[in-house]
C-alpha cells in the first residue's frame, strides 16, 4: 500500500514497509514472493496513473500557481529536452533512485513522453529495486545472527577509522596553530 502512496506523496517511507514485509518473510512468517508481488503491483499502478493524469491534466498545472512560479514554459521545455535526451533509460535510473523515484511519473506525464516509454522502465526498475530490497532483506531475516556479526565488525572497523582521522585533524590544527604568528598587538 505505501509503495502506492509514494508516487503520489514521495515522502513515505514505503521502503521500510517493504522490508519489514521481507525481512518478515526472511522470518517464515511471511511469503517474500507475495511481498515482492504486491508491492511492485502497487508501485506501478500507483506510478501509471499518476503518469497518465500528468499527462492528461498537466497543462493546467502549467498554467495556475504552479506554472508562474515552478513549471514555467522554459522548465516545461527542458525537461521535455532531458526525457528526449536521456528516454528509457533516464527514467530507468531515476526510479532507482529514492529521493526521485516519486517525481518521475508526474514529470515524464506532464512531458508528454510516450506512454511505452515512459511505463516500461518504470515497471522493470520498479522490479528490480522491490526485488532486491526483498530478496536482501528477506536474506537479512534468515542469517539475522550473521548479518548482526559483521555489522559489529564493521562498526568496530568504521569507529576505529573515525577515531584515527579526529585525532589526524585534531594534530593537524594544533600544528598548524604553533606555525601560525603571533597576531600583532
Amino acid at each position: 500500500m505505501l509503495a502506492a502512496v509514494e508516487n503520489v506523496f514521495p515522502p513515505v517511507p514505503a521502503d521500510v514497509a517493504v522490508a519489514l514485509g521481507a525481512f518478515l518473510a526472511g522470518r517464515g512468517y511471511m511469503n517474500a514472493w507475495l511481498v515482492f508481488a504486491l508491492t511492485w503491483v502497487a508501485n506501478v499502478g500507483s506510478g501509471a496513473a499518476v503518469y497518465a493524469l500528468a499527462r492528461r491534466h498537466g497543462a493546467l498545472v502549467t498554467r495556475g500557481f504552479l506554472g508562474r512560479h515552478i513549471f514555467t514554459p522554459n522548465t516545461v521545455a527542458h525537461i521535455e529536452a532531458q526525457y528526449r535526451r536521456h528516454g528509457a533509460y533516464g527514467i530507468f535510473v531515476s526510479r532507482l533512485l529514492p529521493v526521485w523515484r516519486g517525481v518521475v511519473m508526474p514529470f515524464a506525464g506532464i512531458a508528454r513522453v510516450p506512454a511505452w516509454r515512459a511505463l516500461i522502465p518504470m515497471a522493470l526498475a520498479s522490479a528490480v529495486y522491490y526485488g532486491a530490497l526483498t530478496y536482501l532483506i528477506g536474506r537479512l531475516g534468515t542469517d539475522l545472527d550473521l548479518v548482526l556479526r559483521v555489522v559489529r565488525r564493521v562498526n568496530t572497523g568504521l569507529a576505529i577509522v573515525a577515531g584515527m582521522l579526529i585525532l589526524v585533524i585534531a594534530l593537524w590544527i594544533i600544528r598548524r596553530r604553533r606555525r601560525q604568528p603571533p597576531p600583532p598587538q
